[in-house]
This record gives C-alpha cells, sequence and structure tokens, in this order.
C-alpha cells in the first residue's frame, strides 16, 4: 500500500507540459489583448473629462468676473474698479489672470483660449488637451449658448495660456 501510495505522488510531480503552458500564455495573450484597448479608451475619457472641467470653471469665474469686476461686461471697465485684478488695464477684455483671480485653476496640460467679443457682451472658451488626439475638435463653451458648441470661436482678440 505504501509503494502504491508512493509511485502516485512520483508520476503526479511531472510537472506542466509544453502545451498547458501554452494555453496558459495564450489565455493571457487574449485577456491582455481585450484589456489594452479599453484601459486607453479609459484616458481618453479622463482627457476629455479634464477639457469640460476647465471649461466650466473658466465660465463660472468669466460670469463672476462680469458681475463683480466688469460691471456686466467681460470687458475691464474704464476706470478700473477697485473690486478688479490689479495690473488690470482698462478697457481689455477678460483674461486668464482675470479668471484666476476669479478663483479658476489652470488645469495641467489643459490649454484654454478665452475670446471676447467687440462689445464686451459674449465670451467664447475653447480648450485643448495636450495628450488627446482624438477625432473630435477642441471642446468649446459659449456664453449665449450657455453650453458648449461645436463651432468654432470667431469672435475677436484671444488670450491663451
Amino acid at each position: 500500500m505504501f509503494q502504491r501510495f508512493h509511485e502516485m505522488r512520483e508520476r503526479d510531480e511531472r510537472g506542466f507540459t509544453l502545451i498547458e503552458l501554452l494555453v496558459v500564455i495564450l489565455i493571457i495573450a487574449i485577456l491582455a489583448a481585450i484589456a489594452i484597448p479599453v484601459f486607453l479608451r479609459q484616458r481618453e475619457k479622463g482627457w476629455i473629462a479634464a477639457m469640460e472641467s476647465s471649461l466650466k470653471d473658466a465660465a463660472t469665474a468669466a460670469e463672476s468676473f462680469a458681475t463683480g469686476c466688469g460691471n456686466g461686461s467681460y470687458t475691464v471697465p474704464d476706470p478700473v474698479a477697485d473690486n478688479c485684478r490689479a495690473g488690470a488695464t482698462a478697457g481689455a477684455d477678460i483674461s486668464l489672470d482675470d479668471l484666476q483671480d476669479e478663483g479658476w485653476n489652470p488645469t495641467a496640460e489643459v490649454d484654454l483660449t478665452v475670446t471676447v467679443d467687440a462689445t464686451g457682451d459674449r465670451y467664447c472658451l475653447e480648450a485643448v488637451h495636450d495628450r488627446y488626439e482624438g477625432d473630435e475638435e477642441p471642446m468649446r463653451f459659449d456664453s449665449s449658448e450657455g453650453q458648449p458648441i461645436s463651432d468654432p470661436c470667431t469672435l475677436g482678440a484671444t488670450t491663451t495660456i
């Protein structure tokens, strides 16, 4: 009985065959081929979310600027009001410095452009992520629409960060 048990034990310690190892490697390769594209799409979604977040924060700061410093306009009043950013130039359009003064924090790797029309009553924001190479155009926010738009900003002079 003991000898039989010993023989069975020796037979079970042979290890894996080459076919079994290849099957395991093939399964791991298939799982990796599925997981890697999913991971890359999640990264792109993160970049898009960063652009959306930066646009929303900048739009809130622009509205805050118009309410406080701009007296309802997106340009610095003449004479410069006391509650405006130090160093603001009378008649200048809202700048990224003004947005930062109103609480907007730049998002890493997101370039923001703010454009104000000639009357100072409307602005357009455009956000581009440095790493995003998708098919979509840069994300834009138009103050007259109050939502993201797909058309380019064509309101006037621009300031980019």
